[in-house]
């Protein structure tokens, strides 16, 4: 089957823990086989050792892949489910480059709050007003803020910004902050460093995608991540080389700890997700207000 592109589809691939399914697809060829020719574009993420410090977070759009996407140089991409929502919506009413939410996303990306080996912090509560490292408004920050609301009000959570995995974590050392937000690979890395993991969660990714892909492409897009995801789930070590390459060397493929990986087949994004979400992004002041299902939400590959 070939389908017909009007122009070749450009894909963003970040970090491994978002986009494994995607760099699975690509590299055995699922995408080729379901007629696609697409041009995968790399964009820097928070998760890899030569991200550079001096991210800007003043505005996401800002950020290396937004400002690719707004320019037009990626038609398509995921990241946490929340991060994907504010971008929708806040291009929406930015007058930027428009974007839809077009699927609930293969990764569940797994988050965790550590702390320094000697720290006095032994559980989530004892955080009540110390700082804790994140990405500000992505999935480092929002699943911060999920895991610690059921310990402490919203005004006694206190999050902050320390750069890339690397550098918050060097800032738990100096004792710059009190914990640290990580993600995969950095995880493994930080217990391989001594790090104490407090709690982690699961955070699911969303497919984000601009109006030049049609239905029936991103259709052929998800069923080649789907198939991707059904060989990682057999089993992921044929895989974990994507992690240990965002480390720099800091982490061995016996030390990646594979149990943390979990995916499932891209799917729709329904309106009850939609409600539950964005709400709760509204009410950690994480997204503006005011913004609609019909406007953010295009399920077009399912239709």
């Amino acid at each position: 089957m070939n389908i017909q592109q009007a122009k070749k589809p450009q894909v963003a691939i970040m970090n491994a823990v978002h986009d494994l399914p995607v760099l699975v697809a690509r590299d055995k060829g699922f995408f080729r086989d379901e007629g696609l020719d697409i041009e995968f574009v790399t964009t820097p993420g928070m998760a890899q050792v030569t991200t550079s410090h001096s991210v800007k977070f003043d505005s996401v759009f800002d950020r290396p892949l937004d400002s690719v996407f707004n320019e037009g140089g990626i038609d398509q991409y995921r990241m946490c489910e929340w991060g994907i929502m504010k971008r929708a919506v806040e291009a929406e009413s930015s007058g930027l480059r428009r974007r839809k939410i077009v699927a609930l996303g293969a990764s569940m990306s797994k988050f965790a709050i550590a702390v320094a080996p000697d720290s006095k912090i032994y559980e989530p509560e004892m955080l009540k007003n110390k700082e804790i490292a994140v990405t500000p408004n992505n999935g480092s920050h929002f699943t911060t803020l999920k895991m610690m609301e059921g310990f402490l009000k919203p005004e006694h959570v206190k999050t902050t910004a320390a750069g890339s995995m690397p550098k918050r974590i060097e800032a738990l050392k100096q004792g710059q902050v009190a914990a640290v937000s990580l993600m995969e690979p950095w995880i493994s890395v930080a217990q391989k460093m001594g790090l104490r993991v407090l709690i982690e969660s699961h955070s699911t990714r969303s497919e984000a995608a601009s109006d030049d892909l049609d239905g029936r492409t991103l259709a052929a897009m998800f069923r080649a991540q789907a198939r991707a995801v059904k060989a990682i789930e057999k089993d992921p070590t044929p895989y974990v080389h994507y992690f240990i390459r965002e480390t720099g060397g800091l982490l061995e493929a016996k030390e990646f700890q594979a149990w943390r990986l979990l995916h499932a087949a891209p799917q729709p994004y329904t309106r009850e997700r939609w409600d539950d979400t964005y709400n709760w992004s509204v009410k950690w002041n994480m997204v503006v207000p005011g913004a609609t299902y019909e406007s953010i939400v295009d399920n077009r590959a399912w239709q």
